[in-house]
C-alpha cells in the first residue's frame, strides 16, 4: 500500500504478443460497468466443518504461528500455466477448492492464551479503476482472462473468516507447512479420520467413477477400432469426471495386455487387443476436492479366457482376504500381510514359487496391498509411521485395498501362457465399528459379475 492507501498498479502478466494499451483505452476500460454480483456459494457446507478443524490444530500447537500456503502457479509451457489445485491442507482447514486460489495462504495467529485467529491472505479480485489494467489485461490473474474472484469482503463473508490482501503479508516467521515437517505431519495426522461429511463425499466420488467405468465398457467397441485405444479410454473417463467433479483424483491408468504390468503406466498410447486385458485405475475427483480410487481388470472380449481368470481369480482371493481383515484395532498392515499370504500360497501352487514364505512373492507383486483416501488419492501421506503404516485402524478411516499381480512379459521365471498378465482389482472402503463397508460395491468384482455387467453395457454395441 502507499501512503495514501491506494494499492500500487500490479507488474502485468501479459503475453510477448499482446497489444499496449493506449490511455484513452484505459480510461474507457474503467468506465460504465454493473455491479457485479456475489460469488456462487453452492458449497457453502464445506465452510461449516472447517472451525472445527482449524481448532484441531490450533491445540496442537498453542502460541505458535502457523502458516498453510494455497500454493502457486506452475508454468506448463512459456507462459501457460498448468490448472491450479489448492494444496489439500489447505482446503481441509478452508473449505476453499478453487483454481482462484492460487498464492492464497491460510495464518493461524497466536490469540489469548491458547487458541488462534485464523487470518485468510488472498489475491482478491483487482478494481476496475483507472491505473489498474490487471482486470483485462493480465493473463494469470485477470478477471476478463480466467475469472471472477471475490473481493476481501466476499470472501469474508463466503469463509467466515478475517480475510486481508496477499501484498500484506509479507515474510513472517513461524512454522510453514511447506517447509515444517511436523506442522505437515499433524495436518496429514488430523485428517487419518474422517468425519460424516467427508465420508459422503469420497461416496460421491466413488459414484461418478462408477458412472465413468460404464461409460468406458460402453465406449469399448470403439476404443478397440482406434489406434491409440488406451487414449480413448483416458479421454471417455476424463469426460465424466469434469462434467460430475474437479477432474480426475489422479492420472488415469489405461493399460492393456503388457502395459497392465507397469504400475503407474500412464502413457496411455496403445492399441487394444480384444484377446487381452484392459486395467483401469481411475477416480473422479470432487469439486470438494475428495477422490475415488478404483480399479478393475476387464477382458477386453467381454469374457475372460482361462488363464487369464487363473490369475484374476487368484487376486480376487487375495483382496477378499485383505478386506475380511479391515477391523477397527486391526494393523494398518494386516489386510496386505493377509492378502500376501493368499498371493504366496497361490504362487507356490503354480510352481512359480518353491516355498511360500518370505517375500520373493513380491517380484510378481511391486507394492503395497492398499493405502488411505481422502482428500489425496495417497492420502494422509507424511503421516508419522507410528500412526499411519504401524499404526492401528479406526471407525472413519477410508482406505483402497488393491492386491495386483504383474507377470511381466520377459519374467522366464514364469510360464509362458503366464507373461505379460497384469491384474489388479482395487477397491474403497471405511472402516467401521463393525468391520468395513465397502464404498465401490456398484461395480462387481468376481469374474461371473465383471462378464455379465459387460454383456448388459455392450449389448447392442458389440
Amino acid at each position: 500500500m502507499t501512503d495514501s492507501g491506494v494499492r500500487p498498479s500490479p507488474a502485468l502478466h501479459t503475453g510477448s504478443h499482446d497489444l499496449a494499451a493506449s490511455p484513452e483505452l484505459s480510461r474507457f476500460m474503467t468506465e460504465s460497468w454493473a455491479p457485479s454480483l456475489l460469488p456462487d456459494s453452492a458449497r457453502v457446507e464445506a465452510y461449516t466443518v472447517t472451525p472445527a478443524r482449524r481448532e484441531r490444530l490450533s491445540d496442537r500447537f498453542p502460541g505458535e504461528r502457523l502458516i498453510v500456503p494455497a500454493g502457486g502457479l506452475t508454468v506448463r509451457s512459456n507462459d501457460c500455466d498448468h490448472r491450479f489445485r489448492p494444496h489439500s491442507a489447505y482446503a481441509w482447514l478452508t473449505g476453499l477448492t478453487g483454481e482462484d486460489q492460487a498464492g492464497a495462504v491460510l495464518v493461524m495467529e497466536p490469540s489469548g492464551a491458547h487458541g488462534h485467529e485464523a487470518v485468510l491472505y488472498l489475491r482478491p479480485r483487482s478494481p476496475r479503476v483507472e491505473g489498474d489494467e490487471e482486470f483485462y489485461r493480465d493473463r494469470r490473474y485477470g478477471e476478463f482472462w480466467v475469472g471472477r474472484r471475490p473481493d476481501l469482503a466476499e470472501a469474508e463473508r463466503l469463509t467466515g473468516l478475517r480475510c486481508a490482501h496477499l501484498d500484506a503479508l509479507g515474510s513472517p516467521p513461524g512454522r510453514d507447512a511447506a517447509t515444517d515437517p511436523e506442522l505437515a505431519s499433524t495436518l496429514s495426522e488430523l485428517r487419518l479420520v474422517k468425519d460424516a461429511w467427508e465420508v459422503g463425499q469420497l461416496q460421491l466420488a466413488v459414484d461418478h467413477t462408477t458412472a465413468g467405468f460404464e461409460d468406458v465398457v460402453r465406449a469399448l467397441p470403439r476404443a478397440l477400432a482406434h489406434p491409440r485405444g488406451e487414449r480413448w479410454i483416458e479421454g471417455v473417463f476424463g469426460l465424466r469426471a469434469r462434467a460430475e467433479g474437479n477432474g480426475t483424483g489422479y492420472e488415469t491408468i489405461a493399460a492393456s495386455g503388457a502395459h497392465a504390468c507397469v504400475l503407474h503406466w500412464i502413457r496411455n498410447e496403445g492399441r487394444l487387443d480384444r484377446d487381452d486385458l484392459l486395467l483401469l485405475d481411475a477416480g473422479v475427483e470432487t469439486d470438494t476436492l475428495y477422490t475415488a480410487d478404483i480399479t478393475r481388470t476387464l477382458p477386453l472380449s467381454g469374457r475372460f479366457t482361462p488363464v487369464q481368470r487363473q490369475v484374476y481369480e487368484l487376486v480376487l482371493a487375495a483382496q477378499d482376504a485383505g478386506i475380511a481383515a479391515l477391523r477397527p484395532g486391526a494393523r494398518f498392515r494386516d489386510f496386505h500381510r493377509a492378502a500376501m499370504r493368499v498371493v504366496s500360497e497361490g504362487l507356490a501352487e503354480w510352481g512359480v514359487l518353491k516355498d511360500p514364505a518370505g517375500d520373493l512373492h513380491r517380484r510378481y507383486t511391486l507394492c503395497g496391498s492398499g493405502h488411505m483416501l481422502g482428500l489425496d488419492v495417497h492420502d494422509c501421506a507424511q503421516a508419522r509411521a507410528g500412526t499411519y503404516l504401524d499404526g492401528v485402524l479406526e471407525a472413519g478411516q477410508v482406505l483402497t485395498v488393491e492386491p495386483g499381480l504383474y507377470l511381466q512379459p520377459d519374467d522366464e521365471t514364469l510360464p509362458a501362457e503366464l507373461r505379460g498378465i497384469g491384474v489388479r482389482i482395487e477397491d474403497d472402503l471405511v472402516v467401521t465399528d463393525e468391520g468395513a463397508r465397502l464404498l465401490s460395491g456398484a461395480l462387481p468384482r468376481s469374474v461371473a459379475g465383471v462378464e455379465e455387467w459387460m454383456g448388459t453395457l455392450l449389448d447392442g454395441h458389440a
